[in-house]
Order: structure tokens, then sequence, then C-alpha cells
């Protein structure tokens, strides 16, 4: 573990946010350990969280980097305003990125330090844990330190509800199972790690959802070396819990990506399915429109369509493409491109069924690999103009 060598003469002028003085020589000597704090409109904890981490973590050389993902509430701006009188805190401002996960993930490959650490901006997670499993790591025994609710001496009494208990036991539960990975808190987002073995693995990850630790331990291509320590999981100090459908919706992505994901896109199987459902919302469409309506039936056919295409690009702009979902005016480009990109599709969807057939095949086989032609189609190129990864 490093210790700080300063003496008190060689203290800054500078101070923390309450007056106390700041090290530099630690600090620019380079950080031994980072702890990385992704935020979302957590403004009013990051000072806070700040003076808790410089009493807890005296005599070590550290750093705090919060990746904000853009917060309407000015959290970036205030880390980066204790930043430019604190050496120990760094920002990164996100714009056009969501997720804890990814967030968690650019904030370990944007430090040079040997230890990297996880933790929540809530204040719920224990900082005071950070030295023992800092110790823990330093003595060589083990790759990774993970605070657990769920062994002796820890506690979940600071989560929020029922419903946040519920998903934080059996989540985890369900990860060790489908992953076949071992821990008794998998949903933990409080660990610390040594940085090169998370940089071997980081090509791997999928960065998917709000948990990164599951994601580390199932793309570890040889298991990790684990050690846990009770924690303790306290009240929110400020703001509100972020746990929503769509947070539920990227954690079981991230099953599907560690499962499935070898052999198909995790990507590809919901936008699959979301077709799917288009076409039952097809059928639907044409029968109102010209067995109870009485519309002739190709412009029955016509405005099902429409009502499909439309149905399928807003589902897969709030489940499919939740990471990189549309907004305003890009929402309604990205329609009009999902239109014509979908058009083409159904032109290469008849096209390849005909060849086949043609050539002999029965309808069925013909229409499946028509079927199965349009869906890739539709699904790469909508991946790369319609909802197009950020650069």
């Amino acid at each position: 573990m490093a210790l700080a060598t300063s003496t008190p003469a060689q203290k800054s002028l500078r101070s923390r946010p309450d007056g106390a003085p700041v090290d530099l020589q630690t600090a620019a000597a380079g950080p031994m350990l980072s702890i990385v704090v992704p935020t979302l409109n957590e403004r009013a904890n990051i000072a806070p969280l700040v003076d808790a981490l410089h009493l807890a973590l005296g005599g070590i050389a550290w750093e705090v980097i919060f990746v904000d993902d853009n917060s309407r509430d000015g959290t970036a701006q205030e880390a980066k305003n204790l930043a430019a009188r604190d050496p120990h805190v760094r920002c990164i401002r996100r714009i056009g990125r969501r997720g804890l996960a990814s967030a968690g993930v650019e904030g370990f490959l944007a430090s040079s330090a040997p230890f990297v650490a996880l933790m929540d901006g809530d204040l719920q997670h224990d900082e005071n844990l950070l030295p023992q499993m800092l110790e823990s790591l330093t003595s060589g025994r083990n790759d990774m330190v993970v605070a657990s609710r769920y062994i002796a001496g820890g506690s979940s009494a600071g989560l929020a509800d029922q419903e946040r208990a519920y998903l934080s036991k059996w989540g985890g539960l369900l990860a060790n199972r489908l992953l076949g990975i071992p821990g008794s808190d998998l949903m933990s987002g409080f660990f610390m790690m040594r940085r090169e073995a998370f940089d071997a693995l980081a090509p791997r990850l999928s960065a998917q959802g709000f948990k990164l630790l599951a994601d580390i331990l199932a793309s570890a291509e040889t298991p990790l070396k684990v050690a846990e320590v009770p924690l303790q999981f306290r009240a929110r100090h400020a703001g509100e819990s972020k746990l929503d459908a769509g947070v539920k919706l990227d954690f079981l992505m991230l099953l599907l990506d560690k499962t499935a994901g070898r052999f198909v896109p995790v990507r590809f199987l919901l936008f699959s399915l979301v077709g799917t459902f288009g076409l039952a919302v097809h059928l639907t469409a044409l029968g109102l429109l010209h067995l109870t309506l009485g519309a002739q039936f190709a412009l029955a056919q016509g405005a099902a369509a429409a009502i499909a295409m439309t149905t399928n690009f807003l589902i897969n702009n709030s489940v499919t493409y939740r990471d990189r979902k549309l907004k305003g005016v890009r929402l309604l480009r990205g329609l009009l491109i999902f239109y014509g990109i979908c058009g083409l599709g159904f032109i290469a969807n008849v096209g390849v069924a005909n060849a086949i057939f043609t050539g002999g095949a029965t309808w069925l086989l013909s229409g499946i690999a028509g079927a199965c032609v349009g869906a890739v189609w539709n699904f790469a190129a909508s991946n790369a103009l319609t909802w197009k990864a950020p650069p």
C-alpha cells in the first residue's frame, strides 16, 4: 500500500471544500487507487462523497473519477468545480452514451493506477471498506475484492424498497445459475480489482446494463481470485434511485449476451422478437382495416405495413437500442430512415425467396430464406444507420 511521505511543511496551500489541506505531493506521484463513480443526477452527493473519501483514505495515494451521463442537475459541473481545487478529483462527462456498466468501463480505462474500484455515488457504499479491500489486493492473494451484502456481517437494509431487495437477491442468484460464476452478491456495485486484470478482459465485456461485476466475472477466460468483505448497505444520502423497468431490461440483456450472445448478437435476437411482434400488429391492423372497416385490400395492406413499421421502430428505440435512444428531431429522422431500410429489406426478402423458389425449393423453405435475408438486412442497416453507435 502506498503511503504519503510528505511532511506538514510540504502540504499544498490548496484545500478541500471543507477547508482541510490537500497533499499535492501524494497526488502528483500518481494514485495507487482510482475510485470510479458513475453518476446521473447526483449533484448533492458529490461533495459529501469526496469529503468521506478524504477521511477514509488518509495515507493512501488515490483519485476519484466521476463518470457522468450528462446529468440535468449539473452533477458534472459540481465535480469539475471540486476538481479545480482538489487534484484527487477527476470528471468524465459523457454525451450520447448511458449506462452504469459502460460508465464503469470508461472510468477504469481512464485510470493509470494499479488498482481500480467501482462504487455508487449515493453514499450507500461504505467508503471505510476501501483500505481493507486495497490491502487484500496488495497482498497478492486476490485479483478482486467484492463488498457483499449477503455474507456474515453484511446487510441490505439500505435498499429503498422490496422491489430493489428482490432484484438484488434473486438477480444475483439468476446470474449464478445462468452464467456459472460464484459469488454471494453478483449484483454488488462495490468492488475493487487489479487494473491489469481488468485491462486483459476489457475487450470481451458487453458493458451492458447496470451491474458491471457479473459482466467481468463472466468474461474472464481464467477465473479471477475473488475475496468478499461484508458490506452494511446504507440508505441513500440524496437523490432518487435509478431502478426502473429499463434497468431490469438491461440486466436481462446482460444475461442473454453472456449466454446466447456467443452464438447470436443479443440486439439481433431482440430485433427479431420485435419484428415477430410487428408481424402480429400488421395482421391485426390489416384485418381491422380490411374486414371490419371495409377498406380496399391494397390500401389496408399499405396502412398496416406503416403501422407495423412504426410500432417496430418505437419498440426498438425504447428496448433494443435503449442505450442509443433517439429523441426529438433525431427520432423523426430515424423513423424515416427506418422506413427506407425496411422497404429495401422487403425487396430483398421477395427477391431471394422468389429466386430460391424458382430454383426448385419448396415454398416454405423459400419463404423462410427470404424472411431471414430481410431480417438480417433490416438489423444490419438499422444498426449502422438508424441507431448508429456514437464514435
